[in-house]
């Protein structure tokens, strides 16, 4: 059940992944100028979670007798909603720091200066939830994160028309700092869930999800009413390239694919760390730039091509290095338990002889 989870999550985490970026430059390509709303369908998806919720607290009412579980539509205590609502506020802001990047960066920059996060999540998650580094885990960053870099190459010939070299340079560093604070985020939901004093479970990770989701949506909603978007959208609907009706599709599947994103991300955390969450995101960043060729026509440099081969590279890496810790472990207790079987025939033996 744990590894179908894992890769539950790691598939809806490649959609959100991947679509997420690709469906919102298609928002700022074809007129889109609102950044708030932008952000607000970041997170705007997030009353699809009401769905496996509600089956969730109708299976708990068949198979508990009475219990507080059994009543309770959800789970979630104090503790861990408090902790809870700082994180969503904060994913609020860094989600409009994201999207401003989006607004004026081509999706191979974007891509670069998100997949550096890895670092950052790698030193964050040391500090805060002392995970633990193996040298398949340090080969795994380090190509990673070069990957990354390699894609940083030649991006300024990428640079989108009817941009000034000012909004270029301010895309970037807003979205550096994008980075920087979801790779805070990410080990954070981890110290949160360690913190959290009740049972963790993944109808408790869809709770969370969901509270994350719906006030980084009430951040958004604010930032829009003082931006005056709500206003200027009926308009911008009739001016879009694409059409009116296309322009609400594009916002609906937004929302659903970027709510995908989010939900493998927290998923993944709860089913293995911040750090592999990370790593996923990282590995998968790559696939986005070839998406962005297929559908953008952007150029497939060299420089693309290898930082592809040194994710994959660190992907495999990674995960070789966990099956290898996997069947170490499982190897030590298979000694320790046929050394306590062995143990125990020659104590008894003793004790016989002694009486």
């Amino acid at each position: 059940m744990a590894k179908a989870l894992v890769i539950i999550n790691c598939i809806i985490l490649a959609i959100g992944n991947c679509g997420g970026p690709l469906i919102m430059r298609l928002y700022f390509n074809n007129g889109g100028k609102r950044i708030w709303f932008s952000t607000f369908l970041e997170t705007a998806g997030f009353p699809v979670i009401f769905i496996p919720l509600l089956f969730s607290y109708i299976h708990r009412r068949k198979n508990n007798n009475g219990g507080e579980n059994a009543t309770s539509f959800f789970l979630i205590k104090p503790r861990l909603l408090g902790a809870a609502i700082f994180i969503g506020i904060l994913s609020g802001f860094d989600n409009y720091l994201y999207a401003y990047g989006i607004a004026y960066l081509p999706v191979s920059t974007a891509a670069l200066i998100i997949a550096s996060q890895l670092a950052c999540i790698a030193i964050f998650s040391f500090f805060m939830v002392k995970h633990k580094f193996t040298p398949f885990t340090i080969n795994a960053v380090v190509l990673l994160t070069v990957g990354a870099a390699v894609l940083g190459m030649h991006t300024e010939t990428d640079r989108p028309v009817h941009e000034t070299h000012k909004q270029y340079v301010l895309g970037f560093l807003v979205t550096v700092a994008a980075a920087v604070v979801y790779a805070f985020i990410l080990p954070l939901v981890e110290l949160a869930y360690q913190k959290a004093k009740q049972p963790l479970s993944y109808t408790l990770v869809l709770e969370v999800q969901m509270i994350l989701c719906f006030l980084a949506s009430i951040v958004s909603l604010i930032g829009m009413s003082i931006a005056g978007d709500f206003k200027a959208l009926p308009k911008e609907a009739k001016e879009f390239k694409l059409g009116e009706v296309l322009y609400y599709v594009v916002a609906v599947f937004s929302a659903i694919i970027w709510q995908g994103f989010f939900l493998g991300a927290i998923g993944l955390i709860f089913c293995t760390s911040s750090l592999v969450s990370g790593i996923m995101i990282s590995v998968l960043l790559p696939i986005t730039e070839v998406l962005a060729v297929i559908f953008y026509h952007e150029k497939f440099q060299a420089e693309k091509g290898l930082s592809l081969a040194l994710s994959l590279w660190g992907f495999v890496s990674y995960f070789y290095g966990e099956i290898k810790s996997d069947n170490d472990k499982r190897r030590i207790q298979q000694e320790e338990k046929e050394s306590q079987e062995t143990e125990l025939p020659s104590l008894s033996s003793r004790t016989i002889s002694e009486c």
